[in-house]
């Protein structure tokens, strides 16, 4: 450790560490733009100019390294002063647009300027102007004038999300930010430049001139999308949710959120949003009160088991619903005596469960995923469909750690590959196995039974010799592996890899709640339909809980039109053609609940706004469908005792027990058959119902692609 003197204090930091990291542990303030913790150091700004003994001039503390018994003063007379000279360049130019600015009362340049900035300007010449550029649906660039060339949103780009879109062009005043040519700012974290900039010069499109920062009241919540479970804190104003921005947590998100995260609020006060019960009667829809519909529902579930048998009930889950909404939905087909209900919406293949009462999972806690030393990802679009997951293993390969993939096509993770495995997706299980083979040549073991015989070429050889390196390592199944037809073989071959090689192995979870509803048990009893075959038309009455069949699910649902009886609950006016109920349950922003992440965390989250309208949190509106049943074990009176019956004894934040996280499989022999069809993984902005309603993410490229997709048409 080096010893300094700061302010008068002794303090010990770590050898190469900068004056600025001395001052940040002594908890002493020094002004600053362009330094950010989770950036390089640029040293543009010179905001930071402190008084160094024995140094001739003020030096900057960010980019000040330490050394023995160095003597720092940050609030001596020539540092102030030096400070003060910064700031008076830095307004030369700056418009005095305050009043105006989106970013007055969260501007780091307007509150340091109060405690250095003069009274009065010495300069008389023209301000120069800067033109605003069009980069797209999410960031506004349209007070470019106000930037400080601080350069954080370059180096973010550059360093967290792997895309350097943004740069600075010319040179002195002529100096501009902007992309190159011409492009727009598509990256899927792009947002988090909006809360790096420390003026006003990139503001969100979508909340511009929505409302004023002091106006907003500011509450915690926890995101709905994948399988991170971002910390959000949530912005409102009116019962209006007008923005949403990253709450810190080192363990979980660091300071980031991705941009579904940060824009599919948009959703929330949509024109699609469903606002009062609804029932089909003579093929038009009237809107009815909450007894009435619940009384439909109930009597209508009881008539299809009387007339048919608990069995031709079932229930179809989102994977994005809450542990309360799950846990109910589970009691209440129990209750019913029907064993059908399932959340694997997306799934080919159903053979790869953990057993009950336990979940597959990541593996391995978030954090460490930056800490890898060798990595191998089987079937994902990493940096789409898990932006924060693939920019922690960006900062494991920016360090060395060598990154591999099997994937389809081609991969561009915005980050060093070591090698790719290409192959079709129903050549997924021979490409692991030939990994394997070269493992097993590499160690002098037998091949898993059934993977005799298969070839081994370079490229598994070089993911083998990978894998064998090193010592934080992980093989980790995406999206495209968990619904694959031959899941249980990927599972099988993952696991002998990870295990002869020394690395963890797990899945990186599709949504915000995949290991929750595992945890619940929302998944077939014996005897039961997994969600392919509920979907195929074998249900006569049919609970689709957030789910939108075609949209959420590999099949596309249309038989369940043939069934006697379809509830959807939902916050959205959806699936009018197979549905006979319409009940509106309350989205995230609008009910208490609890997600369980990836990594088997637990966090709850209360509601930030009243319900829209007449509708009601998910939890309760199966409680009181359950009482109209006359079910046992629905007479809970809040979420919390919910979930204390559902996950007992794990609080909000903690993990749940280890014992209940459980990646281990066991299969007779690996299934080496081409498997037919393409796996169903869903688009950035096509994962759940929200943000598939949010006009700005999906105005974006990848929106715009995804639905040209869809359409068979050419982006």
């Amino acid at each position: 450790m080096v010893e300094i003197e700061l302010d008068g204090k002794k303090v010990e930091v770590p050898p190469g560490s900068m004056v600025m990291h001395a001052a940040e542990k002594a908890g002493v303030y020094v002004p600053h733009f362009c330094y950010h913790k989770k950036l390089s150091i640029a040293a543009n700004c010179r905001m930071c100019l402190v008084d160094v003994e024995k140094a001739p001039k003020p030096m900057p503390a960010c980019a000040t390294p330490v050394t023995m018994g160095m003597v720092v003063r940050t609030k001596s007379e020539k540092a102030i002063k030096a400070q003060k000279a910064v700031m008076e360049f830095l307004l030369i130019n700056h418009p005095l647009d305050c009043p105006i600015c989106d970013q007055g009362g969260e501007c780091q340049l307007q509150d340091l300027a109060v405690g250095y900035g003069g009274t009065h300007s010495r300069y008389e010449e023209e301000k120069r102007i800067v033109f605003h550029k069009n980069v797209g649906p999410l960031i506004s660039m349209e007070e470019m004038s106000r930037c400080i060339h601080c350069t954080r949103c370059v180096r973010f780009g550059q360093e967290i999300a792997g895309v350097m879109e943004l740069g600075m062009s010319h040179r002195g005043e002529h100096s501009e930010i902007e992309t190159f040519v011409g492009q727009t700012v598509d990256s899927e974290l792009s947002g988090n430049m909006i809360d790096l900039c420390p003026v006003g010069a990139l503001t969100s499109k979508p909340f511009r001139y929505a409302a004023r920062t002091w106006e907003l009241s500011r509450r915690k919540s926890i995101s709905p999308h994948d399988s991170t479970g971002a910390n959000l804190v949530v912005q409102v104003k009116g019962d209006r949710v007008l923005r949403v921005v990253p709450l810190e947590n080192e363990a979980v998100n660091e300071c980031w959120i991705a941009d579904r995260d940060r824009f599919s609020y948009e959703a929330l006060n949509g024109p699609d949003r469903l606002t009062q019960p609804m029932i089909k009667q003579g093929g038009e829809w009237r809107t009815v009160g909450w007894p009435t519909a619940l009384e439909y529902v109930a009597n209508g579930l009881k008539g299809v088991r009387e007339q048919h048998g608990a069995g031709a009930i079932g229930l179809l889950a989102s994977p994005h619903a809450t542990v309360e909404e799950l846990a109910l939905a589970r009691a209440l087909m129990a209750g019913l005596g029907s064993p059908n209900l399932d959340h694997r919406l997306r799934a080919a293949a159903f053979d790869h469960a953990a057993p009950a009462g336990q979940a597959r999972w990541l593996g391995l806690p978030i954090a460490d995923l930056s800490t890898l030393e060798r990595v191998f990802v089987v079937g994902s679009n990493l940096r789409k469909d898990h932006p924060l997951f693939a920019q922690r293993i960006r900062q494991a390969a920016r360090k060395g750690a060598q990154v591999s993939a099997l994937v389809a096509g081609a991969v561009d993770w915005a980050m060093p590959v070591h090698r790719v495995l290409t192959a079709p997706a129903a050549d997924w299980v021979a490409a692991l196995a030939g990994v394997a083979a070269a493992v097993a040549e590499a160690k002098g073991v037998a091949v898993p039974a059934g993977a005799e015989g298969v070839a081994v070429d370079d490229a598994a050889r070089a993911v083998a010799q990978s894998l064998l390196g090193g010592e934080r390592k992980a093989v980790l199944l995406g999206n495209a592996a968990a619904h694959h037809a031959r899941a249980a073989s990927l599972l099988a071959l993952a696991q002998w890899v990870a295990e002869q090689t020394g690395a963890r192995w797990g899945y990186l979870t599709e949504a915000a709640n995949t290991v929750g509803a595992q945890l619940v048990g929302v998944l077939p009893g014996e005897g039961g339909l997994d969600a392919q075959r509920m979907l195929g038309g074998a249900l006569k009455a049919a609970v689709l809980l957030g789910v939108e069949p075609g949209a959420d699910t590999a099949g596309d649902g249309a038989a369940l039109a043939d069934a006697e009886l379809v509830v959807t609950l939902s916050p959205f006016k959806t699936n009018l053609d197979i549905s006979d109920v319409l009940l509106p349950v309350a989205p995230f922003t609008e009910t208490s609940g609890s997600f369980v992440n990836a990594e088997g965390r637990l966090q709850s989250f209360q509601a930030v706004v009243k319900p829209l309208g007449e509708t009601r949190p998910g939890w309760k509106v199966l409680r009181v469908l359950g009482n109209l049943l006359g079910l046992p074990g629905f007479e809970q009176t809040s979420s919390q005792e919910v979930l204390a019956q559902a996950l007992p004894g794990v609080a909000h934040g903690e993990f749940v027990p280890a014992e209940r996280l459980n990646n281990r499989v066991t299969v007779s022999g690996i299934d080496l058959t081409p498997a037919a069809g393409e796996p169903c993984v869903a688009a950035i902005y096509q994962l759940d119902a929200l943000v598939r309603r949010a006009p700005a993410l999906q105005a974006t490229a990848d929106g715009r692609a995804a639905r040209a997709a869809a359409e068979g048409v050419c982006a």
